[in-house]
């Protein structure tokens, strides 16, 4: 035999006695989706019925549950294109928002889609994030646990129990429906195996407040007026709360107040870019939390990640829910996956990954080590932050590093310590200098004309949805966060969460002005004082990047 064939012999025996990678274990759609049970169960909650829509697989075996709690069913739809649920004339539900169901379902998943208390077709009243509505989640994983009641109608009739669920619930969903997911985490209920929040709330203060002063976001009020479904129900109690973060309304929609009950695992997503519920919301509840948990940080807006990366995030949250929810050995990860540039993703083991680095601002403008010193005055001219950016003679403090040396990357919640007079006083954190980024507008997220299906269709309830691409633009300067607060005296406050690659030669910026005219309602003016010997940025900064 020729050497040329002894060395193929070698290479071919090598394959052969090569030891093989196991296959991690994966479900697989082998239920019919068109043969699902399709029915509505209405799960009592102490003070209300709330509807519990139910798609499950013909099979006499019991499933485990994804989740879904919201009150957008029937009103501003879900998902980018606004879907609603459908019931045929019997009321039996025929078309479930999200492709959820239409995935998972074939894969031995049962999805329950529940209205929040006073929205869709259950009874009660929302109270915007409160006990109402976090106890009538409770319920419902209660209710698959065999520990409440469910009927077949809201009226009562029948009693209906879930013998088809083995107890063990994911919860997913954003905004609010992922907010009323980390609320329930925080009950420790029995049964609730993982969480996956998406652009949710973790304080409802700091969605309508910011550190004693008023954002203009509207009122609690206001936005279950939204969404409810017109059973005259009275919110005069969540019209006008509070400045106090200790006000009794507010602390019982504190979910950082509970995120040290959590026994769920949690699959944590938002955009950086987020200007509807910022960062900080995560960013203030995710370290609280010591569950196994990963989290997805991209430059979207309020967006889900199956509208910005799709492929990906099917495939992640299959792996998710089949490891906690069937209990597959298939290596799901956790720790952090960051989208640094636009479509480019970057792993590491965990988040935050920074310390806390001091910059002091000083009378010429610079930001360092060495603190300033006295005291630099302006007008509130009350306009947007932007222009504060934009117009060296609008009413603001402007305060910079010198130009980075080395590449440098900030993760983990920035902080500042102003020492302050006037009334209202709001800071932003910028990165000078040019990068191309996730275009702002539509949440960082365009849809285009094809469709692209995600599990199994019926004639009413298509698995298919409109692709997506990635809008991008070349920009002289990104904010990174933007807080308000009340001035008068040193306050200390977070501006924000941020994980960001900045590039050598750009320079780190801190504005300080008076009344954010695109966050704040009216008032304000007047003059505001800052002390620089009193004043720090803290800065969540890598080492050895």
């Amino acid at each position: 035999m020729t050497a040329g064939r002894w060395a193929l012999v070698a290479v071919l025996l090598a394959v052969l006695c090569a030891p093989t990678r196991p296959v991690a274990p994966v479900s697989t759609p082998i239920h019919s989706y068109a043969d699902a049970v399709r029915h509505t169960v209405w799960v009592d909650t102490g003070t209300a019925r709330v509807a519990a829509d139910v798609i499950r697989p013909r099979t006499a075996k019991p499933v485990p549950v994804i989740m879904v709690t919201s009150p957008y069913n029937t009103t501003l739809g879900r998902g980018l294109e606004e879907q609603l649920k459908a019931y045929d004339l019997s009321g039996a539900p025929t078309s479930f928002p999200l492709f959820l169901d239409n995935y998972f379902v074939p894969r031995g998943y049962a999805v329950v889609q529940v209205d929040l208390p006073g929205s869709g077709r259950s009874s009660g009243c929302l109270d915007v994030g409160g006990p109402g509505e976090v106890g009538a989640a409770k319920a419902v994983v209660d209710w698959l646990n065999g520990r409440a009641t469910g009927h077949t109608s809201v009226a009562g009739g029948e009693t209906a129990a879930a013998t088809w669920s083995t107890g063990d619930v994911g919860m997913v969903g954003k905004s609010w429906d992922g907010t009323i997911a980390i609320g329930l985490a925080g009950t420790g209920v029995e049964g609730l195996r993982t969480i996956v929040p998406i652009g949710a709330i973790s304080s409802w203060y700091d969605y309508y407040r910011a550190n004693g002063t008023e954002l203009d976001s509207g009122t609690p009020a206001g936005l279950a007026a939204q969404v409810d479904n017109d059973k005259g129900c009275p919110y005069g109690g969540l019209a006008a709360p509070s400045l106090n973060p200790d006000d009794e309304m507010w602390r019982a929609r504190d979910y950082r107040r509970t995120a040290g009950n959590v026994r769920a695992s949690v699959f944590a997503v938002h955009g950086l870019g987020d200007t509807n519920v910022r960062p900080l919301h995560l960013g203030l509840w995710w370290p609280l939390v010591t569950t196994p948990k990963r989290i997805w940080l991209g430059q979207a807006g309020h967006a889900d990640p199956f509208d910005f990366r799709r492929a990906e995030w099917v495939a992640a949250l299959h792996q998710w829910f089949d490891h906690y929810l069937l209990g597959l050995d298939n290596g799901a990860p956790t720790g952090l996956s960051v989208e640094h540039a636009p479509d480019r993703w970057s792993e590491y083991p965990g988040w935050p990954a920074g310390g806390s680095v001091e910059y002091r601002p000083t009378a010429d403008g610079g930001l360092g080590a060495v603190p300033g010193e006295g005291v630099l005055a302006f007008a509130d001219d009350q306009r947007p932050a932007e222009a504060w950016l934009t117009d060296p003679e609008s009413g603001r403090l402007l305060f910079r590093t010198p130009p980075l040396t080395v590449e440098t990357r900030l993760s983990g919640v920035a902080s500042l310590r102003l020492a302050a007079e006037g009334d209202r006083v709001s800071a932003v954190l910028v990165d000078f200098g040019p990068v191309r980024a996730r275009d702002r507008a539509d949440e960082g997220v365009r849809k285009v004309g094809s469709r692209s299906c995600w599990g199994e269709s019926t004639g009413v309830d298509s698995a298919c949805y409109l692709d997506t691409a990635t809008p991008t633009s070349v920009v002289d300067r990104r904010v990174l966060a933007t807080a308000w607060a009340r001035a008068g005296g040193v306050v200390e406050f977070p501006l924000g969460a941020v994980d960001v690659v900045i590039p050598a030669g750009h320079r780190v910026g801190l504005v300080v002005g008076g009344t954010d005219r695109a966050a704040l309602p009216e008032g304000g003016g007047g003059e505001v004082r800052v002390d620089l010997a009193g004043t720090v940025l803290r800065l969540p900064v890598v080492s050895g990047f």
